[in-house]
């Protein structure tokens, strides 16, 4: 595979996987991605201009790119990195990575980790201290590899959907 400037490769039990930035072009196969990893809502994956726009914005905001896992030329897994600067630690930068997702047929391969690594190598050269994650707590298996690759389960996340998805029974900021 060649690789353009912004791509990193590593070689894993013979398999070559590369991290790029995505691209638009990527929408579909990240859709598809997405709705293979869902544990609840499914992803209409037929709206592709949908996953197009929301890509375009991302990618043309600052602190923010989706990084695609590609073996043999194919995207098989992404994540979501957004680095963003807050109060805490004197102002310090901080990553969040978000929709972790490899395609069920590569997992348990080294795709996931390889993406996580480039995840965190970008973090670091952008200056965070910390990068952080959630992952839902049906996710043992996810949260296992997590912990493996060093991350810990220090808080526990909470959600309020605003569009009414969620079930929530108790009068709160969401009614």
């Amino acid at each position: 595979m060649i690789l353009s400037p912004g791509m990193n490769r590593a070689h894993i039990a013979g398999l070559d996987v590369a991290v790029r930035e995505a691209s638009v072009e990527d929408a579909s196969r990240l859709a598809v991605l997405l709705d293979g990893g869902s544990l609840t809502a499914k992803e209409d994956v037929t709206d592709v201009a949908a996953y197009r726009d929301a890509l375009s914005e991302i990618l043309a905001t600052d602190g923010q790119t989706v990084l695609v896992a590609e073996r043999a030329g194919e995207v098989v897994g992404l994540c979501q990195l957004i680095t963003f600067r807050h109060i805490q630690e004197r102002g310090g930068r901080c990553a969040e990575v978000e929709s972790v997702h490899v395609d069920e047929a590569c997992r348990g391969q080294g795709v996931g980790s390889t993406l996580m690594g480039e995840a965190v190598r970008r973090a670091r050269a952008e200056g965070c201290y910390r990068v952080q994650l959630t992952s839902n707590v049906a996710r043992v298996e996810a949260r296992q590899w997590y912990e493996r690759l060093g991350f810990e389960a220090s808080h526990v996340g909470f959600k309020l959907y605003l569009d009414g998805r969620g079930g929530a029974t108790k009068q709160g900021l969401g009614s």
